[in-house]
């Protein structure tokens, strides 16, 4: 089953991946034609290099329209799409300056009790998504420039975070079974130590 959790945790890293890697292209793209764009039109390059200048609008150098749109919906997927792998790791940011010198015994007791924390909370997310993925969908509700439906956004987070609540699930129930026997079965990120 952990085979199984984690490249379902990887597969959804690999595609969050290409998202954001997309977006940042994207942004990229669209912040460097709007900076051209400006230049395009400044009184200090229409003076100076008229030719150029009207060369440069003619060819449509603009900002993207609507990025913010996509970099919206694309990097709300993207946190999802990275959070099973970072969970299936145990890769979460923590502060073990109390616990560090419990027992062994107790310490597992408080990563479970957070796993199933942190379990709940995802499938409160995915419940909360969903609730606005079939409002988005029934209203028929369309982004304001590229008039794209909103629920494609949702859908995608919601995919996301469904394959996140999976994996919270899996890692909330492994680390039970650790405190039950006490054999480690899910083994965690090495942190950096300050």
């Amino acid at each position: 089953m952990t085979a199984l959790m984690l490249g379902l945790a990887r597969l959804l890293a690999y595609i969050g991946g290409a998202v954001l890697t997309a977006l940042v292209i994207l942004t990229t793209v669209s912040v460097t034609g709007r900076g051209l764009n400006t230049l395009a039109h400044s009184a200090a390059l229409k003076n100076s290099f008229p030719d150029f200048s009207q060369w440069l609008l003619d060819r449509g150098v603009a900002p993207i329209n609507g990025d913010f749109e996509l970099v919206e919906m694309g990097v709300a997927f993207a946190i999802f799409a990275f959070l099973p792998l970072c969970q299936i790791y145990g890769g979460h940011a923590t502060v073990d300056i109390f616990t560090s010198g419990l027992p062994k015994s107790v310490n597992r007791l408080l990563k479970a009790f957070w796993e199933v924390v942190f379990a709940g909370v995802l499938i409160l997310i995915t419940q909360r998504l969903y609730v606005g993925f079939d409002s988005k969908f029934s209203n028929n509700e369309i982004t304001y420039i590229l008039q794209i439906p909103v629920w494609w956004g949702y859908l995608a987070s919601l995919i996301a975070a469904v394959g996140a609540s999976l994996v919270g699930i899996y890692c909330a129930v492994a680390r039970l079974q650790e405190v039950v026997t006490g054999k480690v079965l899910l083994e965690e990120a090495e942190g950096v130590d300050h």
